[in-house]
């Protein structure tokens, strides 16, 4: 039996299909995943994917999960259901799926054991002011653990703007690397995703994005957001934004990281 699953979009748009992958190999499907290949490329280092293309190939299939506007599977729920659940009852697929990515950690990861920080996200829409993890960092670092910033691809702009670093444009390295961070801290961005999934404790701050639908997978992660009424308002982003507010949002922020860094091991 042969499936094919598509999906075009970026890291955490992809992670969030990886239920659907696991799924058809356990019904013993031959899986083809069509989209980004850096990112599915995850899935065939876990065995959930068999074939990782950028196209779709010629024949016929099985079973077809098309995720996109004019495929069988809608990108986004018509009402606020997390995306993972609409995915799989679109498909009759609604069993269970692992919460954790069993991806084995890079030996000598220069993440191991550390606090890491991810302040950058797709869209700036979604950034705080960078002041926010600036003061996250001096906390931490006064508190005595040590604290890295990640920047992947889309996180240039912060060449220059935090120290120490550590820079990666392959998901699957920074994947492996991450597995064995102490606890991360990022917004709605698909790295915060990956770092949830792969069973690292992590925080994800939400401003104008919807922390229901787009939850990440994963059982150790804390969603942090001012709950305005007047969010989510992704794409229509006000200029004020005040649900990115640092001062408030740090309010919140640093008993929870109290807690997680006593209590989570």
């Amino acid at each position: 039996m042969k499936a094919l699953v598509y999906r075009r979009g970026g890291l955490g748009d992809t992670l969030l299909t990886f239920p659907i992958l696991e799924i058809l190999k356990r019904k013993g499907y031959k899986v083809t995943a069509v989209g980004n290949t850096d990112y599915f490329k995850i899935a065939k280092e876990v065995g959930w994917a068999d074939e990782v293309l950028s196209f779709i190939p010629e024949g016929d299939f099985d079973f077809e999960a098309v995720i996109s506007f004019e495929g069988n599977v809608r990108p986004f729920p018509e009402r606020r259901v997390w995306v993972v659940e609409h995915y799989l009852r679109s498909l009759g697929l609604e069993e269970g799926f692992s919460s954790e990515l069993p991806l084995d950690p890079a030996p000598a990861s220069p993440l191991e054991g550390k606090v890491v920080l991810h302040p950058s996200s797709g869209s700036p829409k979604k950034n705080p002011p960078l002041e926010l993890f600036l003061r996250l960092q001096d906390y931490l670092s006064y508190i005595g653990f040590d604290v890295v910033y990640l920047i992947g691809e889309a996180d240039g702009w912060l060449k220059g703007k935090v120290s120490p670093f550590v820079e990666t444009n392959d998901p699957l390295w920074m994947a492996k690397a991450l597995k064995g961070a102490k606890i991360f801290v990022g917004l709605d961005s698909g790295v915060s995703h990956l770092s949830s999934y792969l069973g690292v404790p992590s925080v994800v701050i939400y401003g104008p994005t919807d922390p229901l639908v787009w939850r990440p997978l994963g059982r150790r992660v804390w969603q942090v957001t001012l709950g305005l009424e007047c969010s989510p308002c992704f794409p229509n982003v006000c200029e004020e934004r005040a649900c990115l507010s640092a001062e408030k949002l740090l309010d919140r922020l640093l008993p929870l990281l109290d807690h997680i860094l006593v209590h989570v091991h």
